[in-house]
């Protein structure tokens, strides 16, 4: 079992994002102490803890993370996953037209300069 603080240096999750995600369910502790409150987490809260870092580095917010911890079926991730991945394509296509739109507009500003 390990503390918060350990589990939160382990997970790279901090503190209060692990005190909020047990708030919404998202986390809960393996174990809180009844007497003094303090709150541990176990192996398994380990593997669960690593794929919300993961998907929340992929931009899930919290209710499709919770979706994702409900549904517990490969199905829902990979389609959840691949819905990430269109929009984030999406995204990337979009930024790439603003990129050249604004590499066009420079480039006519300095036509007018000469």
């Amino acid at each position: 079992m390990y503390k918060i603080s350990e589990f939160a240096e382990l997970t790279g999750l901090s503190k209060e994002t692990l005190r909020y995600y047990g708030e919404v369910k998202l986390l809960e502790p393996a174990y809180i102490d009844p007497v003094n409150k303090y709150r541990y987490y176990d192996d398994g809260s380990y593997f669960l803890a690593v794929l919300l870092v993961k998907l929340k580095g992929f931009g899930f917010t919290i209710q499709e993370m919770i979706s994702v911890m409900e549904d517990e079926s490969f199905a829902n991730l990979e389609k959840l996953l691949q819905q990430k991945r269109n929009a984030i394509t999406l995204q990337i296509n979009d930024l790439t037209t603003k990129l050249k739109e604004l590499d066009e507009f420079l480039e006519s500003g300095k036509e007018n300069e000469e």
